[in-house]
Order: C-alpha cells, then sequence, then structure tokens
C-alpha cells in the first residue's frame, strides 16, 4: 500500500520502521525540528531522523489547514495515512484524502483515556491492563471507531518508561496487521461507557506528598518515570525518584519520615525508592544515590 506515516517522538520510530518494511511509504509527516540541547540549535525529531535514515521523504509543515499544505498532501495519493503521536489536528479534508482514510494507533483501550497522556495516567490509576487500539480518524478526539485492538497487563513494577517501550512494539505489530486485513476489518463503534480522558500531565502533578497512602505514591513515582519526574526536595536539592515499590510502615510513623535507607512513610505503609536522580546527575540506584546524599528524618 502506498502509506503516508505521520509521528513525531520515540514512541512513533518502530511504527514507521515496521511500515517502512512492509509497505512503501511514500511521505513522512512530523513535527518541525525544535532548538534542543545547550546550543538549542535545532533538532530533528525521533521519526524525522529515522526517517532520513531509511531515505524516506520528510516535510514538516506547522499546519495543515491551508490549501498549499492540502494540495501537497493530495498529490501524494495515499492509500491510507498512518498517524501515532503526530502532534498536528487533522482537519476533515485531511481525513478524507486517502483511499482507506486515516488510522490512528493510541495507547490506550479506548474509550478509557483518550487525550495526550495514556500510558502515565494509566499507571497513575492504578489500572490493571492497558494495551493499544488501531482506530478510523475522526474530527473528534480519539472518538473514531475501533479496527483491532490488544491487551496487556500492567505489572506492579512497571514505570511509564517500561510501558512506552512494549506499547510501542505492540503498536508496530498491530498496524502490519490492520493493513494486511483491510479492506475486511469491521470498525466497532466505541461505547459511551467508560469514556475516561489522560489528560497532558502538568509539571504540578510531580512533587511527592507523603500524606496519601503508598500504594498512590508509588504509582506517582512509576507513572511520572522519566518524565517529568516525580520529586521531593532534599535540603536545597531537587530529587527526582524514578522507580519504587509499596512496603510496610512502622507503628506511629509520620508521612514522610525516613524509615532507613530510602524508604519514606506514607500515611499508611511505606514508599521504598529504588532508583532515583540528583540534579545534573544521571540516575542511579538508590543505594547509589545515598553514597553522596543525606537523607532529613522527614522529607516534607
Amino acid at each position: 500500500m502506498r502509506v503516508v506515516f505521520m509521528g513525531t517522538p520515540d514512541f512513533s520510530v518502530p511504527v514507521l520502521e515496521a511500515l517502512a518494511a512492509a509497505h512503501e511509504v511514500v511521505a513522512v509527516y512530523s513535527q518541525p525540528p525544535r532548538p534542543a540541547g545547550r546550543g538549542k540549535a535545532d533538532r530533528p525529531s525521533p521519526v524525522h531522523q529515522r526517517a532520513l535514515a531509511l531515505g524516506l521523504n520528510v516535510r514538516h509543515p506547522t499546519s495543515l489547514r491551508d490549501a498549499q499544505a492540502q494540495a501537497e498532501f493530495a498529490a501524494l495519493n495515499a492509500d491510507i495515512a498512518v498517524v501515532v503521536a503526530y502532534g498536528l489536528i487533522l482537519p476533515q479534508a485531511v481525513l478524507d484524502m486517502p483511499r482507506h482514510g486515516c488510522l490512528n494507533i493510541h495507547a490506550s483501550l479506548l474509550p478509557r483515556w483518550r487525550g495526550a497522556a495514556p500510558i502515565h495516567r494509566a499507571i497513575m490509576a492504578g489500572d490493571a491492563e492497558t494495551g493499544i487500539c488501531i482506530m478510523q480518524m475522526e474530527a473528534g478526539l480519539d472518538t473514531g471507531p475501533v479496527l483491532l485492538r490488544a491487551a496487556t497487563p500492567i505489572a506492579t513494577n512497571e514505570t511509564t518508561s517500561d510501558l512506552h517501550d512494549r506499547l510501542s512494539m505492540m503498536g508496530a505489530d498491530l498496524i502490519v496487521e490492520a493493513l494486511a486485513r483491510l479492506p475486511d476489518l469491521i470498525a466497532t463503534a466505541q461505547p459511551d461507557v467508560g469514556v475516561t480522558y489522560a489528560a497532558k500531565i502538568d509539571k504540578a502533578e510531580a512533587r511527592v506528598q507523603f500524606d496519601r497512602p503508598a500504594a498512590q505514591v508509588d504509582r506517582q513515582i512509576r507513572g511520572l518515570s522519566p518524565f517529568p519526574g516525580a520529586w521531593v526536595m532534599v535540603g536545597a536539592e531537587r530529587v527526582k525518584l524514578l522507580r519504587s515499590r509499596a512496603v510496610d510502615g512502622v507503628p506511629g510513623q509520620v508521612p514522610g519520615q525516613v524509615l532507613g535507607g530510602f524508604t519514606i512513610a506514607c500515611s499508611d505503609g511505606a514508599i521504598e525508592v529504588l532508583e532515583a536522580q540528583r540534579e545534573g546527575k544521571r540516575p542511579m540506584p538508590a543505594s547509589e544515590v545515598l553514597r553522596g546524599l543525606s537523607l532529613p528524618p522527614i522529607l516534607a
């Protein structure tokens, strides 16, 4: 098939690679290069970089609403467009251009966790499972009918980074299956019951408050790892907590009390920090972090 691929971050790269191996990718659309690094030089997105390495035609318009951008898209004469974490809204005119429409790869079991941060939200909410949906795109936010879905359990120790990588590979496999089975797949409308929205992560959510149950704090730490990273203040230094597990507390504990090592009391039980990151340092096991960092008796 003649495929237009539209994606931007690391999550989208395995999908691009799978499609390029199985079909003719006639163009890759990605977000424009952004300033990054110490020098703030423009850096192409991960999808842009991988597409160039594969010898593919890359486009990065700032909008798909103007007539010229739409004419250039139409001229590709695509059989289908595959969209995964692209970052631009596709107007109806573009959605209607490919022969088989536009398919979106969404990292949740729709209609749960429509929106920007489904992986983070699934872990933070304590969901037992999540998955991938291949959805026929329409004008609404992740409201289109679903062609294929695959579920996977969320392990009790998984971070967003871990789950991100697993779901990315699942999405690559599932979209190849979906294209192989078109046009025989039957799209199933999403139910009205069970709709939830995965709002974009606000950095204000990242500070850890230990006056909550240990299970909630643990899910916050794992759900925000590695970005933006749940954090605590140790003296004047902000320390990111990247991996943890809920453990038993001790009688008479106070929320925030350091119980030994990097184990911290919560409103019930405690969390043991397994991996952390000091300012300007790489992520390290908690035991290594504590070699150069002294925790106060209470973490506020």
